[in-house]
């Protein structure tokens, strides 16, 4: 299947190339990037998230895309849409989501790429709906969230079934938007 390339303002939204992985590994470093997502035990296990995102472009043509700079041609994570793999009163669904290094926030990459996602699931992938996902802590998420259209209801907050029942990231928050509410907003 061919994937989808994507381009904003800044950014490039591409499949991931090989040299992107180390780039990639890094962030697993980062104590402010790994804040509210669960540890990886080493580089085998990051280089599986690696392979398990190129084989959801392989199978669907679209995934998390890894996120370049026009400017400068850096890899500096990845914004894009991924099905959920995991059961939950809410799937089967696709979700928008992002993942940056710290030295990139703050300045609307995460919004402007999860925007350039949102299009593309909804003009050109013909999807209905799009869902989001963190923990409730995550505010800087959960603002991404609300500043791309999408609306939280406190009865759709679920607990990661993939995480132990003590877990303390366990507690998920669900954001939404619609094809209509999308089109709606624009």
């Amino acid at each position: 299947m061919t994937s989808i390339t994507l381009t904003t303002p800044r950014l490039i939204l591409r499949p991931w190339r090989d040299d992107d992985a180390d780039t990639f590994a890094a962030m697993f470093d980062d104590a402010a990037v790994m804040e509210f997502l669960t540890p990886v035990k080493d580089r085998a296990a990051i280089d599986a998230i690696v392979r398990h995102v190129r084989a959801h472009f392989d199978q669907h043509g679209f995934g998390w895309w890894a996120a370049e700079l026009k400017e400068t041609g850096a890899f500096i994570g990845f914004i894009g849409l991924s099905y959920i793999s995991f059961e939950a009163h809410f799937t089967p669904a696709v979700e928008v989501g992002w993942r940056l290094a710290s030295a990139y926030w703050g300045r609307g990459y995460a919004t402007e790429g999860a925007r350039a996602s949102l299009e593309a699931a909804f003009t050109r992938l013909a999807l209905d709906e799009i869902v989001s996902i963190t923990v409730p802590a995550n505010t800087r998420s959960r603002r991404v969230m609300e500043r791309i259209g999408m609306t939280h209801d406190p009865a759709d907050d679920f607990d990661h079934p993939r995480l132990a029942q003590d877990h303390p990231l366990r507690r998920h928050v669900l954001y939404r938007i619609s094809q209509e509410r999308w089109q709606q907003a624009r």
